[in-house]
């Protein structure tokens, strides 16, 4: 065998090797800038600030979940309507993208715009379920759109999809809503989206949640949610902050294992402010 022709075969060999890894190279460059854009995106639409109403007490917890260079779409949003109540929505987009995080964005804010034209939360999902069916986008969005008047306490809920809420009340009762809900947001032409109302008690505890909190590799999402359950009972009479409560149930994310984004969204009630 001719010497010559080793070292020509071993010299393309490294050639092609070299060209191989620099190509890898910047395919993994590109693609952390899209998930770098993406966790800008998600960073941008999350809202800055929360409400706050007489004795109304809020709290979140967000943990964006990067799975190799995948990154979710669950979002959080809270904010006073024009009628002084407060609006309140969590949810997630399929796929996990940069185009999942831009969707969150334009549901996101589709809810927000919308709910200063009609606040009732069933007929706001109909209309955000047609405005996104109108933009012909193949992705969708699960979403609980929650509308909270402080005065009276009364809270109005409509689900589009997404899991069940969590409540527990000063007296040690807790458990999950069940509720009828509708189809996620952005699959089914004229969608309904009944509306369940609750009261808010006083030392009274109200969790909305993604499923990254509560459902992954290591745990099924009813387990999940019995853990969330116990968590928000004991606060509510222990009456924990909702800052507390909320810190608490994010680390059930840890405990699933999640390969998604987690949000977490904690209404309190600790009664109206009194003057000195």
């Amino acid at each position: 065998m001719s010497r010559t022709g080793s070292t020509d075969n071993g010299d393309e060999l490294l050639i092609r090797l070299g060209t191989l890894t620099a190509q890898a190279r910047a395919q993994a460059e590109v693609q952390r800038s899209r998930v770098e854009l993406a966790i800008a995106l998600q960073r941008g639409m999350l809202p800055r600030g929360l409400p706050a109403g007489d004795g109304v007490r809020l709290a979140v917890r967000y943990a964006p979940a990067y799975q190799g260079l995948n990154v979710g779409g669950d979002w959080y949003d809270a904010f006073t309507m024009p009628d002084g109540r407060i609006g309140l929505s969590i949810g997630d987009v399929q796929g996990h993208n940069i185009e999942a995080a831009a969707f969150m964005g334009q549901v996101r804010v589709g809810l927000r715009a919308l709910a200063s034209v009609d606040s009732e939360p069933g007929e706001l999902l109909a209309r955000t379920n047609e405005l996104l069916l109108s933009l012909s986008s193949d992705l969708f969005a699960t979403c609980t759109f929650l509308r909270l008047d402080p005065a009276t306490r009364l809270m109005e809920s409509a689900r589009a999809g997404h899991l069940p809420c969590v409540w527990a009340t000063a007296d040690g009762r807790s458990g999950v809503t069940e509720d009828e809900g509708g189809p996620p947001l952005g699959i089914q032409p004229g969608a309904v989206y009944p509306v369940t109302r609750y009261r808010l008690d006083t030392g009274g505890v109200f969790v909305m949640l993604t499923d990254g909190v509560v459902e992954g590799p290591s745990m099924p999402l009813d387990d999940g949610l019995d853990q969330v359950v116990r968590l928000a009972g004991v606060a509510a009479v222990a009456r924990m902050d909702t800052d507390a409560l909320a810190a608490a149930v994010i680390k059930v994310a840890e405990r699933v294992g999640h390969e998604d984004d987690a949000a977490v969204l904690v209404i309190g009630h600790d009664g109206p402010h009194t003057q000195p």
